[in-house]
């Protein structure tokens, strides 16, 4: 004991010893108009000294051995900037860097930091909002390129949401569309800014190729909707030009045939920088662990900006996605015996039905102007145009000894979504207030038309499939043949006598004012958005005007922890005329009461967010337990409440070591009876969440020596006290859902070599429901223990 002592008292003399010969330095970065520049690197030449500046241009190197340096601060397609400076033992040296840069070089540094971190501080100009994440009045999380390259997520529905806290899928529909669910409810969907939500069913999962990074945020946020769900949404942001030369080439290879190559391009069109472009390319061939699935994947992505002059610049961007899948719902199994009670790589598709194919095409121009030093103007238009042609595989009749009748039913539909905006961000100072200036409009006008309503069982009563005997699952000879459908009619005269015609027409209007105290330490926001919708569903055409506030405070107690109060409306047109009890269907409207805590630690290096909040939602319509996807019933409720708390953490805890973990308790209850069944009574259990969710991945690489750049990773997710079924209530319930992966990498300066073992432990692992009008379980397994590799290359 006294040896161990010993050792800790040298060891403490020996560090203060160091400390006093070592010195630091520490300064600002800002650009000519005063605005501080975050992400760029400062470099001691000659060293292994370095960092880069956090959200407000600061930075911070400290054990620096005394002597003379040279410093450098470089970011992409800026002129770095060096000085000389001179460091003392016991002492902390401060240096400031002056850079010229305009508003559209201050942006670029921002795009090109977010490759290189899982923490990121500032939201997207599509977010509209004018400052740091930390500083905003609202739980919003990021998930970074990096995240999405460490982890191999090849798409929306691949694993993303375990970056979140709280988030969840209720069922997969074959990679067809994402329908993640936070706080209680399925969340919007947004792409760049724009609400690309055209039906129940949508939109098409992005591939992520061409996805720079994903923003959530939680609550209704009124400064991007009010017309949606007050559970919040997730922002897809695509990869945009970067002003530098460079590309990078990737192939990924993995258990069920995944083949998968992307190319990523990205430079200039012309001498002085002002014509950019960026391509992104992608083919995938992907199988499944279930017999006769595929799911092979197209996407091609370019973008071309024109820097005008010092103060516009225009961008043009054209998504193409297709997808050919097996039928949709070949994932889902049925028996009256309970969920799990087949094997796990059990299927009901047999091989001669006919894929599923999807064209999605989505074009965007985008326009910044830079008003003044203080006032900024965004506008932007859209077109998606989405066509789908296959089918939804379903069961009609369930037998005892677990045989049932398999239906296939058409799925062809067409979408078309027209969207604009435009927006305005601008500074105004009032005596010591700082004002800052959020107004805009918002225009969609959608059309989703879609033949949902022809189904053929494939099977015979007399004749049913026998999931229960493998040799079925390749046949190609069901008891009733294969579908022919009736297209004599065209699909928008099919939709109409099918109940499969959603439009949806809103324009809104929205102002915000954040008016800044003590020198910004407080922030008061008051906002408003004013909405009118027209929405048409099953035959019926509804609309509503409404005005939704929006109040805000967010209190710095010092430069790295801010606490918030948040409080927000939302509302939206429900328009389902088939009501179970008959009727028509109110506006649903809901209101989101949030509070949390945020933390930067380390200089910026990983942050913390906590929030608690309570959702109420008001006539609501749900899906009945009668409810099919061919036959839509509602039900209203009077309304219902969610609340619960979030805790996300994420960045660099130590130097190499890299942590994103999160925990999210969610109670979502009936607290008033409205025109619903009479099973459902005050204080029941709003199905489509979890209450506990639990994630983490982690990593670390190694930062000197022979095997600098290897790095080992490794992730957890667990869901307890599941209720992501439906209001039909079985003998069984949702067991809890605990998975792991991780696996190795390795990183140089041009290649990333990256192996990932998904589900280590082999567990069988599911989601589903029990139907009560067939009196049986079904559920959608994940895929046993598998493996990807992949190796990308940067030029």
């Amino acid at each position: 004991m006294k040896k161990i002592l010993l050792i800790l008292i040298l060891f403490t003399s020996l560090t203060a010893v160091y400390a006093q010969q070592a010195g630091s330095m520490s300064g600002v970065v800002t650009a000519t108009d005063g605005s501080p520049v975050a992400f760029v690197s400062i470099v001691l030449k000659g060293t292994s000294h370095g960092t880069s500046t956090n959200d407000k241009g600061h930075f911070r190197i400290g054990r620096i051995k005394p002597g003379t340096y040279t410093v450098t601060v470089a970011a992409i397609n800026i002129v770095s900037q060096e000085k000389e400076v001179s460091i003392a033992a016991g002492q902390n040296t401060i240096i400031n860097f002056n850079l010229d840069l305009n508003t559209s070089q201050l942006q670029e540094v921002r795009v090109n930091a977010r490759t290189n971190s899982v923490k990121m501080d500032n939201p997207s100009q599509s977010l509209r909002l004018q400052e740091p994440l930390l500083q905003v009045p609202q739980n919003v999380q990021v998930i970074s390129n990096q995240s999405l390259r460490e982890q191999q997520i090849i798409s929306m529905s691949d694993g993303l949401i375990r970056n979140v806290s709280g988030a969840v899928r209720l069922e997969h529909w074959g990679d067809l569309y994402t329908n993640i669910t936070m706080r209680g409810s399925q969340v919007q969907a947004f792409r760049n800014g724009f609400n690309v939500v055209s039906s129940y069913w949508g939109p098409l999962t992005e591939d992520m190729s061409f996805v720079d990074h994903i923003e959530f945020v939680k609550g209704p946020a009124g400064f991007m909707l009010s017309n949606g769900d007050p559970s919040g949404l997730y922002n897809v942001v695509t990869k945009k030009p970067t002003g530098q030369t460079k590309g990078e080439v990737s192939f990924t290879t993995g258990s069920f045939n995944l083949n998968r190559a992307t190319l990523d391009l990205d430079g200039k069109l012309n001498k002085d920088g002002r014509l950019l472009y960026r391509l992104n390319v992608s083919a995938q061939n992907k199988g499944s662990f279930r017999p006769n699935e595929f799911n092979d994947r197209y996407a091609i992505a370019p973008v071309i900006s024109y820097q005008v002059d010092d103060k516009t610049k225009v961008t043009f961007e054209y998504n193409y996605q297709r997808a050919k899948m097996s039928d949709v719902g070949s994932y889902y199994l049925f028996s009256k015996k309970g969920y799990a009670s087949l094997p796990q790589n059990a299927t009901q598709l047999p091989s001669g039905l006919q894929p599923t194919i999807i064209n999605d095409h989505s074009f965007t121009i985008n326009l910044q102007h830079q008003l003044s030093n203080n006032w900024r103007l965004t506008a932007q238009a859209a077109r998606y145009i989405y066509s789908q042609n296959g089918t939804s595989m379903w069961a009609d009749t369930v037998f005892a000894d677990g045989r049932y009748v398999r239906t296939a039913g058409i799925w062809e539909a067409e979408s078309n979504l027209s969207l604009a905006q435009a927006f305005i961000n601008g500074k105004v100072v009032t005596g010591s207030v700082v004002h800052k200036i959020l107004g805009g409009i918002d225009m969609a006008d959608k059309k989703y038309v879609a033949d949902y309503a022809q189904t053929k069982s494939l099977d015979t009563k007399a004749n049913p499939f026998n999931p229960n005997d493998p040799a079925q699952f390749s046949l190609n000879n069901p008891a009733n043949g294969y579908p022919t459908f009736d297209r004599t009619l065209n699909l928008e005269a099919r939709a109409a006598a099918g109940f499969g015609l959603i439009n949806s027409r809103y324009t809104s209007l929205y102002i915000q004012d954040e008016l800044g105290f003590f020198e910004n330490k407080i922030r008061l926001t008051l906002a408003g958005r004013y909405t009118y919708v027209q929405n048409s569903d099953f035959g019926a055409t509804v609309s509503a005007k409404h005005f939704t506030p929006r109040v805000g405070l967010s209190v710095s107690v010092d430069d790295q922890t801010s606490f918030y109060g948040l409080y927000d409306q939302a509302f939206t047109p429900q328009a389902g005329a088939r009501l179970i009890n008959g009727g028509t269907v109110k506006p649903l409207t809901g209101n989101n009461l949030e509070f949390g805590l945020k933390r930067d630690w380390a200089d910026g290096k990983w942050n913390t967010t906590f929030a608690v909040y309570r959702i109420l939602k008001n006539n609501e319509a749900a899906a009945d337990v009668s409810s099919t996807p061919q036959n839509p019933v509602s039900f209203l409720l009077g309304q219902k409440r969610a609340q619960g708390l979030e805790f996300d953490l994420r960045g660099e805890i130590l130097p190499g070591l890299n942590l994103t973990a999160n925990y999210a308790l969610t109670d979502s209850k009936v607290t008033k009876v409205g025109d619903a069944p009479s099973t459902i009574e005050v204080g029941a259990v709003v199905p489509g969440y979890a209450k506990h969710v639990a994630n983490a991945w982690l990593t670390y690489k190694l930062q000197g020596g022979v095997l600098r750049g290897t790095g080992i990773s490794a992730g957890t997710t667990y869901l307890a006290g599941r209720q992501t079924d439906t209001w039909s209530v079985g003998l069984q319930r949702l067991p809890d859902y605990a998975k792991l992966d991780g696996g190795l990498f390795w990183e140089g300066s041009k290649m990333r070599i990256t192996a990932n073992a998904f589900n280590i432990l082999n567990k069988f692992t599911y989601s589903g429901s029990y139907y009560a009008y067939l009196q049986a379980y079904y559920w959608q397994a994940d895929a046993p223990r598998n493996y990807r590799l992949s190796i990308a290359y940067r030029f």
